[in-house]
């Protein structure tokens, strides 16, 4: 296999972040030697985020084994994803902004036809639903554990507990029609033909469109790291890779700019 040097579009604070914890978890283990120290373990964790690439691949470039290359990527990620915010730390986050949004998103698996359950009707397509929630301003607050593509919004959003988080802290939540029936404090466009809707009821709805909108942003953070966006693993590891990546928003958050993290066999 051809070795090259390449790139991965993460901040740096990230990758300095994501070592410093890597370090502490080996002292705490009392790991003497690796393959790879805790930077390029990092490194490594995040170019397969980040890219997507099979761990063949990047054992390749990083001179270790494929064996070895998924235990250091798995053990990465347990990490980032244990020390992801919950949802009460998000609702706490949320408490001290104007209103927070709320919207699911599918990410698509390789399953076949006969997984009904990993099936979503909506988008034609095999997935996991993951639930995101997010600020006025569009800022990833926290994702939900992934369940199967065929399960509804709302039933998801209930199943995680959100609907019941956000209204005992009594927290305005804007969602789609997706939401339609949740209750609490969620709040959905108003129903019915377009035609039928009173000029009110037409000019609210263009209102929470334009700010239900921003969430989308929050997704695409999400699906800014490519494995995301065609996962081939196991559906039980989706919920750890799904949940690592808030941490790693968080972390690169207060950076001034993102760099471009430079990943090589050699270095």
């Amino acid at each position: 296999m051809l070795v090259y040097p390449s790139g991965v579009d993460v901040s740096s604070s990230a990758l300095r972040f994501l070592s410093a914890k890597l370090r502490r978890l080996r002292r705490e283990l009392g790991t003497r030697w690796r393959h790879l120290g805790p930077g390029r373990q990092a490194l490594l964790a995040l170019a397969h985020l980040r890219n997507g690439h099979p761990h063949a691949q990047l054992a390749a470039g990083f001179g270790i084994g494929t064996t070895t290359a998924y235990r250091y990527i798995t053990e990465a990620v347990e990490l980032l994803a244990a020390l992801a915010p919950t949802l009460a730390e998000a609702a706490r986050t949320a408490s001290t902004k104007a209103l927070v949004l709320l919207d699911g998103t599918l990410l698509p698996i390789d399953r076949i036809t006969a997984d009904r359950p990993f099936c979503s009707g909506r988008h034609k397509k095999h997935g996991m639903n993951v639930q995101v929630l997010a600020d006025p301003s569009g800022r990833l607050l926290w994702a939900s554990p992934a369940l199967p593509g065929a399960v509804h919004d709302v039933r998801a959003a209930r199943e995680h507990g959100i609907i019941a988080a956000l209204t005992d802290a009594g927290i305005t939540c804007w969602a789609d029609k997706e939401y339609r029936g949740a209750g609490g404090t969620v709040r959905v466009p108003y129903w019915g033909r377009w035609e039928n809707l009173s000029t009110g009821q037409k000019a609210v709805n263009r209102s929470q469109a334009k700010i239900r909108a921003l969430v989308e942003q929050a997704v695409a953070i999400l699906k800014s790291w490519r494995l995301l966006r065609k996962l081939r693993c196991s559906t039980t590891r989706i919920t750890s890779l799904v949940q690592a990546i808030p941490t790693l928003h968080l972390a690169s958050s207060g950076d001034d700019g993102k760099g471009s993290v430079a990943v090589s066999a050699h270095d």
